[in-house]
């Protein structure tokens, strides 16, 4: 496989560690609220000292043909999700959450200045916004199938059919700009 997606929980404990570790990148999914906020706060310096622990343990290796991860763990961006949409906007209440991303995230997780950090819908790190699809998520899970995939069948009928038809768009632009910034070319 060219890509392998690992998805753990939001815990900075010795199992996720393990599978960051060994992951060539990370994608950070967020959701415009305190509890990612300050998740954010805690990633960052956590996965540049298990960066910097692995890399001194991989260099008092006692085997050299022992295959081991490299540690790289490069930050890919964020997926920015669940907010609620009027009009085809993040509500008031979530576009506040989401106006101290960007700054908590380059400053955070990338260790530079949050100072002239640009609104989200023009950070470069920011992979994709997928907003709430409130029913149509545990729909998708009663029928054991991604959201876009829902039919009539499953219950997705009049505007859930055409949220869902709209989804898909949703979710490929999330994957292509995911495998660009982990460097997957696809043609």
């Amino acid at each position: 496989a060219d890509v392998v997606l690992v998805d753990v929980g939001p815990s900075l404990g010795a199992l996720n560690r393990a599978a960051l570790v060994a992951a060539d990148h990370v994608v950070v999914p967020l959701a415009p609220d305190l509890f990612s906020v300050q998740g954010l706060r805690n990633l960052g310096p956590a996965l540049r000292t298990w960066r910097t622990g692995w890399h001194q343990r991989l260099d008092q290796n006692p085997d050299p043909d022992l295959p081991l991860p490299e540690g790289t763990m490069r930050v890919g961006g964020y997926v920015l999700q669940q907010h609620g949409i009027r009009q085809g906007k993040p509500t008031r209440a979530f576009q506040r959450w989401m106006d101290r991303v960007t700054a908590v995230y380059r400053t955070s997780v990338l260790g530079e200045s949050g100072e002239s950090a640009p609104a989200i819908e023009d950070d470069e790190h920011c992979l994709a916004q997928i907003k709430n699809y409130a029913s149509l998520m545990p729909m998708a899970q009663d029928a054991r199938k991604p959201v876009f995939a829902l039919t009539a069948a499953d219950g997705a009928f009049g505007g859930h059919q055409q949220a869902a038809q709209r989804a898909f768009g949703d979710f490929r632009t999330l994957t292509m700009r995911v495998l660009d910034a982990v460097g997957v070319r696809v043609d």
